[in-house]
């Protein structure tokens, strides 16, 4: 068997036909037709002497040798796209772009955003919202920041910022809120808590560093998001609980009351750089990062 690649047409064309599942989609992403992608599967099949697909209805099922090399070209094809993507746009003008949850950005992230940028001019940093779907290895993303915890992914440079810090919160205006303000932790158990089901674990975390039964306690409303979540106990429709930084504002304005304060996780709040986009903006960005986070606990 000739150990030369095959033509990076045919490659190209596998790799797209595997990740469409559909030859007609992947004919229509690369702009040919249905006929030159097939011509294309064949003389990979020939050129390596197996099958890659087989016969499906009317569709396509991957062979065992074709699920092996779909893997390894994906991957191949997604770096390609990454570092090219990068070689195509001179690094020094192009946006530092920075993922993040849509709750971090709307409750930390926006009111320190015009202090950042007067700070780092040079950085045009430019945020992308998500709830869980952000991926820092997707091409047009230079960093995620993210709560986290350890082990980190070994593709990944990852500047730690701050150890996550949670704690129930509630609003003055709470009917419940002059009970519960001097009232122990152990006071929560009779109420139905908010809570968000993006973090199942934030309040039997913070039950047991207490020394509460998670069983023990009782749930409520529950929201999406943590964004939502909060908004909710602002209104005053609850007990919630949160990362210490997502609130700070809320504290220091009086919209929301802290009274059992925050216990520390095994979580970070970091910043995940591919290190394949590594450079020293990034960590200009996670010094600025750090230094305001001392502000805010």
């Amino acid at each position: 068997m000739s150990r030369d690649l095959p033509p990076l047409n045919a490659l190209r064309a596998f790799e797209a036909v595997a990740r469409l599942g559909s030859v007609s989609q992947a004919a229509e992403q690369l702009h040919v037709t249905h006929g030159a992608v097939s011509r294309q599967l064949k003389a990979l099949e020939a050129h390596l002497g197996i099958r890659l697909f087989d016969k499906d209805g009317r569709g396509l099922k991957l062979t065992d040798a074709g699920s092996r090399l779909r893997e390894v070209s994906s991957d191949a094809f997604d770096r390609l796209r990454g570092v090219c993507a990068e070689l195509s746009q001179d690094s020094h003008e192009a946006p530092f772009v920075l993922g993040c949850s849509g709750s971090l950005l709307a409750r930390w992230f926006i009111p320190r955003l015009g202090r950042l940028n007067a700070e780092l001019p040079d950085l045009r940093l430019h945020l992308s919202a998500g709830e869980g779907d952000l991926d820092p290895r997707r091409p047009g993303l230079d960093a995620l920041l993210v709560f986290a915890e350890p082990p980190w992914p070994a593709d990944m440079q990852v500047l730690e910022l701050a150890s996550e810090r949670i704690g129930p919160v509630l609003s003055p205006h709470f009917s419940r809120f002059e009970a519960l303000r001097q009232a122990p932790a152990q006071a929560l158990l009779d109420e139905s808590l908010l809570h968000t089901t993006s973090r199942p674990q934030a309040w039997p975390s913070w039950a047991r560093h207490n020394g509460i039964d998670p069983q023990a306690l009782r749930y409520g409303q529950g929201f999406e998001h943590l964004y939502y979540l909060l908004e909710a106990a602002v209104a005053g429709l609850g007990v919630a609980i949160a990362p210490e930084p997502l609130v700070s504002d809320d504290l220091r304005a009086g919209r929301l009351a802290a009274p059992w304060g925050f216990s520390e996780t095994p979580a970070q709040l970091a910043l995940w750089v591919p290190r394949r986009a590594a450079d020293g903006r990034a960590r200009q960005l996670a010094h600025w990062l750090r230094n305001e986070l001392k502000g805010t606990a």
